[in-house]
């Protein structure tokens, strides 16, 4: 195992068990058997550490979000993802709030990558008309309720103590990004967004064709 891999073990291993959700640089060090110096060579400092570590805890949720097959409806794959989401964050709090809840100057890779990985769901269901947003406003609507609720149930149990919170929280989210097309007063603003997220898929047109295209949907969808 590497100097590297050591350390981040160690470290990962601690803010588990931490009352608190915080280390210590010198009790990593400790733990690992190397000096401080070595720590700040290899992450820079504290936040550049704990953002490898939040990466490293993430990486195995993700790599089953990476590994999952779709299914035929993307809205029973967004709800899968969120449940998901909900589980991991309980299993693993204070690895979660390094992510959604710190204000380090050394921002975890883990959240650009959860962005992407629930956009990719959102992109299916613009595709079929399902979404009365473009999916980037829609990827985020989802991203801020779930680690919203998460959140609340983490740092306000008192307040929040049934878990089954999330799930009521996730049935309103998507009753607020989703239509029914045929039902929708706004189709116009629902088409709009179904034809962009085709685009992205498509290669019919050049690159200024497809950027004046999102334009003119973009103004389209627009209240």
């Amino acid at each position: 195992m590497s100097t590297r891999s050591l350390i981040l073990q160690c470290a990962a291993e601690l803010l588990a068990n931490s009352a608190s959700g915080d280390v210590s640089t010198r009790a990593v060090c400790q733990a690992a058997g190397v000096g401080q110096p070595v720590l700040y060579r290899l992450f820079g400092d504290k936040d550049g550490l704990l953002a490898a570590v939040a990466d490293q805890v993430w990486n195995e949720y993700l790599a089953t979000k990476r590994a999952a097959v779709s299914s035929e409806d993307p809205i029973e794959d967004l709800r899968t993802g969120w449940d998901r989401h909900t589980a991991f964050a309980l299993a693993h709090p204070h690895a979660y709030r390094l992510v959604f809840a710190t204000s380090m100057s050394a921002r975890p890779a883990a959240a650009d990558e959860a962005m992407g990985l629930l956009q990719g769901i959102l992109d299916r269901l613009a595709a079929q008309g399902r979404l009365r947003m473009t999916p980037a406003d829609a990827a985020r609507t989802v991203m801020a309720a779930n680690s919203g609720v998460a959140l609340a149930i983490l740092l306000r149990p008192q307040q929040y103590p049934d878990t089954a919170l999330s799930a009521t929280m996730r049935e309103a989210t998507l009753q607020g990004i989703l239509t029914d097309a045929a039902a929708e007063p706004d189709a116009q603003r629902i088409a709009a967004t179904t034809l962009q997220a085709g685009l992205q898929r498509s290669t019919r047109f050049s690159h200024a064709e497809s950027a004046l295209l999102h334009e003119w949907l973009g103004r389209v969808q627009q209240p």
